[in-house]
C-alpha cells in the first residue's frame, strides 16, 4: 500500500509513470536483489524496509552487501507494533505482564508472522531487554498468527497496528502498549513499551532507496519530491489512517536510520538465534 499511494503521487508530480513490482520471496531478498544490479539510472527503485535490516544478520551468506549496495533517498513512514495479549493472559499492564511471565518462565507462548520479521524481533528485544523466558511461535505469515492468538492456542503478540486494530476495538485482543517511543495517533490511550521498559524502542519503517552508483542529481531530485509529497497534509492524513507517522529528511539522514536499524537488529537477531524459515 505504501507503495502504491508513493508511486501514485511521484507519477502525479514527475509526469512520469512508476509501475509497483511485487518479487515475493526470501524476505524481500529477492526484490533487493533485483534493484542491487539493476542500471543506476533512477528507473528502478527499491521499497526498503526493517526487513532488509535484520537479514543482514538473518542470512549467513547474500548476494549482496545492503548497506553498501543500495543508495539511500529518503525515509517514508514510520508505525509501531502493539504489544498485546489474549484477554485469558491475566496481564493488563506491562509490568503486570513482565511479573507474570517470571512467575511462569517458558509457559507463555510468543507468535509472529516468522523468524525475522518485525514481529518476531519486537518481542525478542522485549524479551532481551527485561530478562523474561517466552517460547516463540512462528506461522507463515500474521494471519494464521492472529487467528491463534484469538483463539489462545498463543498468548502474547507484537503485531503490526492496523491488522491487530479492529480485534482490539472489539474486545478479542488486549492491548498492553505500542512500541515506538511516542504513543501511536491510532490508540492514544496506550502507554509505550519504553514507559516500563527504559531505552525499548521497535517500529516499522519504510523509505526508498536506488542501486548503487545512482548520480546524486538523480537522488537529490528524488528525495525533494518525496519530501515535498510528506509535506502535503493530505499525505500526513493518509498514512494517519493507517497508524503511521512520517519519516522524510535528506537521503544522509536514511542512510543513518538504515545503519543504526541494521546494528540495532543484528544483536537482537544474535541474542535469539533465529535463523531464516
Amino acid at each position: 500500500m505504501t507503495a502504491r499511494l508513493m508511486g501514485q503521487w511521484l507519477s502525479e508530480r514527475l509526469g512520469q509513470t512508476f509501475v509497483i513490482e511485487s518479487r515475493p520471496g526470501a524476505a524481500t531478498n529477492i526484490a533487493t536483489e533485483a534493484v542491487v544490479h539493476a542500471p543506476p539510472d533512477g528507473y528502478t527503485l527499491l521499497l526498503v524496509a526493517p526487513a532488509n535490516a535484520i537479514n543482514v544478520t538473518l542470512y549467513e551468506k547474500l548476494n549482496y552487501n545492503f548497506v553498501h549496495d543500495i543508495a539511500p533517498v529518503a525515509g517514508l513512514i514510520r508505525f509501531p507494533n502493539v504489544m498485546e495479549v489474549n484477554p485469558s493472559v491475566p496481564a493488563k499492564t506491562v509490568p503486570e505482564f513482565i511479573a507474570y511471565a517470571k512467575a511462569n518462565p517458558g509457559k507463555l507462548n510468543m507468535a509472529s508472522s516468522g523468524n525475522g520479521s518485525t514481529i518476531h524481533v519486537s518481542g525478542e528485544l522485549f524479551k532481551m531487554m527485561t530478562g523474561i523466558s517466552m517460547v516463540h511461535v512462528p506461522y507463515r505469515g500474521g494471519a494464521p498468527a492472529l487467528t491463534d492468538m484469538i483463539s489462545g492456542q498463543v498468548q502474547v503478540m507484537f503485531d503490526n497496528v492496523p491488522t491487530s486494530i479492529e480485534f482490539i476495538r472489539a474486545g478479542k485482543l488486549r492491548p498492553l502498549a505500542v512500541t515506538t517511543a511516542q504513543r501511536s495517533e491510532a490508540l492514544p490511550d496506550l502507554p509505550t513499551v519504553a514507559d516500563f521498559v527504559p531505552g525499548y524502542e521497535a517500529s516499522a519503517w519504510y523509505g526508498v532507496g536506488a542501486p548503487k552508483g545512482t548520480p546524486a542529481e538523480i537522488i537529490d531530485k528524488l528525495n525533494s519530491e518525496i519530501n515535498a509529497i510528506l509535506a502535503n497534509p493530505k499525505t500526513k492524513s493518509r498514512f494517519a489512517e493507517l497508524g503511521a507517522s512520517l519519516i522524510g529528511g535528506s537521503p544522509a539522514d536514511f542512510g543513518r536510520l538504515v545503519v543504526e536499524e541494521t546494528d540495532k537488529w543484528g544483536k537482537v537477531v544474535r541474542f535469539s538465534g533465529a535463523k531464516p524459515d
